[in-house]
């Protein structure tokens, strides 16, 4: 039902730039992107703002291009895979430390605060694309055959990343008091 009526609405923007239909699946697709980018930026709210602004309007001149071989909420991820990705090319020149994270998150509420922080840490200690793996399956839920669809990696490979990134995560967690 779900992906059903995610294709009407695929569609409704695609044949008829019908922007209502595409604020629905903004609406149902916001939160679960954003999400996505703030485990990706370790926390930095503007930065994963931006990043998923760059998705949807991304999305939104390519909707066309999308063929129903997948879930549209797969072909997003890809997107925002894609969108992270050239903002990691973008920035690989300069490897400047950004401080916009370190001041977002002295703004967070101290109670949580130091629990965000320690698995921001641990995500700070995996690669790009363990990261992205491990939130795509263990905060988004999505199967190892569809992140490979997402990230555009084999399985194999998406298993590595998995295997690796939550051995480095364990590690940093119980070496930190958390098991």
């Amino acid at each position: 039902m779900k992906q059903n009526n995610d294709l009407s609405l695929v569609s409704q923007v695609a044949e008829f730039h019908d922007r209502a239909a595409f604020d629905r699946l903004v609406v149902k697709y916001q939160s679960p992107i954003r999400r996505f980018f703030l485990h990706q930026t370790l926390g930095d709210v503007q930065l994963s703002d931006d990043l998923a602004q760059d998705t949807f309007v991304k999305a939104y001149v390519n909707i066309s291009k999308f063929r129903g071989q997948a879930a549209f909420s797969t072909w997003l991820y890809r997107i925002a895979c894609n969108v992270l990705y050239d903002f990691h090319r973008r920035l690989r020149p300069t490897d400047d430390v950004d401080n916009s994270t370190e001041a977002s998150r002295r703004g967070a509420d101290h109670a949580d605060s130091n629990v965000k922080l320690d698995v921001y840490d641990a995500l700070r200690r995996l690669g790009d694309k363990e990261r992205t793996c491990v939130t795509l399956q263990l905060v988004d839920g999505y199967p190892i055959d569809e992140i490979a669809q997402i990230t555009g990696m084999a399985v194999g490979t998406v298993k590595s990343h998995l295997f690796r990134g939550k051995e480095k995560l364990t590690r940093f967690l119980r070496q930190n008091g958390y098991g």
